[in-house]
């Protein structure tokens, strides 16, 4: 099977069924309630209808699935959201028993829709729990072993974010190949756009128009690698643009991955201030953070060395216009 596999060019492991939702599944996705709607299929909707409902994408079940709202919308404009109850939570879920393990979604789109509040994508410590981060970054194989808990392959196609006070966008811990592509960030954020978190890597970003306010810089990648951010249009309202560092010692948790082989080009930034425009930081904290000490005590990551250590990334043919 892996010799076949490998003769047409696909991966590796399984690949997720492709089934489409039912008319009783689009039913159920779009009527109103309180509890957030389990998607295990892929959903087809048309530009009139919405989805004011929560939307739960967990576990590998949930492999393959997918919303293609054809121009409609998801969420409720102006209600506030938050991070423990996003409007699309795209979640690992913890596997008991001897030793513990994790079941991740994979290969998961959600194009040509409006969304008001934000997405959520998480392995390790989904739902608040952060326990099983802390642990596993206390290890020498935590990298590999955040990546593999984690989701991945997850497309934003065409989609609008109209952000109302959480992250609009947070990428989790060892979240691999998140593509958010020809998209636009709008409303407010308390934070940043879109926040790409410590382990992660081999995200892309390209063609996103951001016209969001936020309370900080655009995008933070914080200990994320390999990433792409390409061809897209910041209106910066004299706030930062991208940041790269690593958040040492935040809640205790060990950074292992520095933010290094990033590629960040051919991007235009409108409304940086003057005098320090700040577009993009290479190297935005080098430990400046006084929870910084708070993983002491162990021989590697930022336990042993409080700086981002920011290495290898492109920095090209970016512009500022007035």
């Amino acid at each position: 099977m892996l010799v076949l596999l490998a003769a047409i060019g696909l991966q590796s492991w399984a690949l997720p069924a492709a089934r489409s939702c039912t008319a009783a599944e689009v039913a159920a996705l779009t009527a109103p309630a309180d509890a957030p709607y389990r998607l295990t299929c892929r959903a087809t909707l048309s530009a009139s209808q919405t989805v004011t409902r929560r939307i739960l994408i967990e576990g590998a079940e949930a492999s393959g699935s997918g919303i293609d709202c054809r121009g409609g919308s998801l969420g409720v404009p102006g209600r506030a959201t938050t991070t423990r109850a996003p409007t699309i939570a795209i979640w690992s879920r913890r596997i008991e028993g001897t030793t513990a393990g994790w079941s991740r979604p994979s290969d998961v789109t959600i194009r040509n829709c409006q969304i008001h509040g934000n997405v959520r994508i998480w392995g390790m410590g989904a739902g608040g729990s952060m326990s099983d981060l802390l642990d596993s970054s206390r290890t020498p194989g935590h990298t590999a072993a955040t990546q593999a808990a984690a989701p991945s392959n997850i497309s934003l196609e065409s989609v609008s974010i109209v952000a109302s006070g959480s992250i609009p966008l947070y990428v989790g811990p060892g979240v691999t190949a998140t593509s958010v592509l020809r998209g636009r960030f709008g409303g407010r954020s308390d934070s940043t756009a879109i926040y790409l978190d410590a382990e992660s890597r081999d995200n892309r970003i390209e063609g996103v128009v951001f016209d969001v306010a936020t309370a900080r810089e655009q995008i933070a990648i914080d200990g994320s690698a390999g990433n792409v951010i390409v061809g897209n249009r910041f209106a910066l309202g004299g706030r930062g643009g991208v940041f790269l560092y690593r958040n040492c010692g935040e809640d205790g948790v060990i950074r292992h991955q520095t933010p290094s082989d990033n590629r960040i080009t051919d991007n235009v930034f409108a409304g940086a201030s003057r005098f320090r425009p700040r577009t993009v930081v290479v190297g935005a904290r080098e430990g400046n953070r006084r929870y910084c000490g708070d993983d002491a005590g162990y021989p590697f990551g930022s336990s042993a060395d409080d700086g981002d250590r920011a290495m290898r990334n492109v920095v090209a043919r970016n512009r500022i216009v007035r």
